[in-house]
């Protein structure tokens, strides 16, 4: 169910990102039971004019039977300061990964899911977790396994969520391959 939430007529840069998030997607093992999902996690980093990619992430790229954001967002937990600091120019001294990740964007080919059929955690309860700003969607998750309500579980905690206009077909195609 898609839910009335603020959208973009696409400017260049959320394109650009939606898709290196499809560039993501496309790594993904095709699965007749799951979806193939590519996420991208940016910061705005004051000495750059765009912002800057702290991560990336695709569907069963990491241990577990894993989702593209929750991917992301393990990459990005999993810098070192000095990672961090090479990273992002003139880091403040004491700045934590969280207070980086509550500055922080996510773009993501598909909405993230509300439920796992897996009884895994979903993504949309880690992008929570993580306080990031803003989630960029290039398309609902459609019915086909189960009806997710993502999109709303995020603006419901005050998370903006923009549905990026242009990408929706191409998202679709990648997302089912192997169905």
């Amino acid at each position: 169910m898609k839910t009335e939430m603020s959208s973009v007529q696409s400017s260049d840069l959320h394109i650009e990102m939606l898709q290196l998030a499809l560039e993501e997607a496309q790594k993904c093992t095709p699965s007749p039971t799951a979806f193939c999902v590519g996420a991208v996690i940016t910061v705005n980093a004051h000495t750059l004019l765009k912002p800057l990619v702290l991560a990336t992430g695709y569907s069963r790229e990491l241990e577990g039977n894993t989702h593209a954001e929750a991917n992301a967002l393990a990459k990005v937990r999993a810098y070192s300061e000095e990672e961090l600091r090479q990273l992002i120019p003139n880091l403040p001294e004491n700045t934590t990964v969280d207070s980086i990740l509550s500055q922080a964007d996510i773009y993501t080919t598909m909405e993230p899911c509300s439920i796992r059929t897996s009884g895994l955690s979903p993504c949309a309860n880690a992008i929570i977790a993580a306080r990031l700003r803003r989630c960029y969607i290039g398309v609902g998750e459609p019915d086909d396994f189960v009806t997710c309500e993502g999109a709303q579980r995020l603006k419901n905690a005050g998370i903006e969520v923009i549905w990026i206009k242009g990408l929706e077909d191409k998202c679709l195609e990648v997302a089912r391959a192997g169905h």
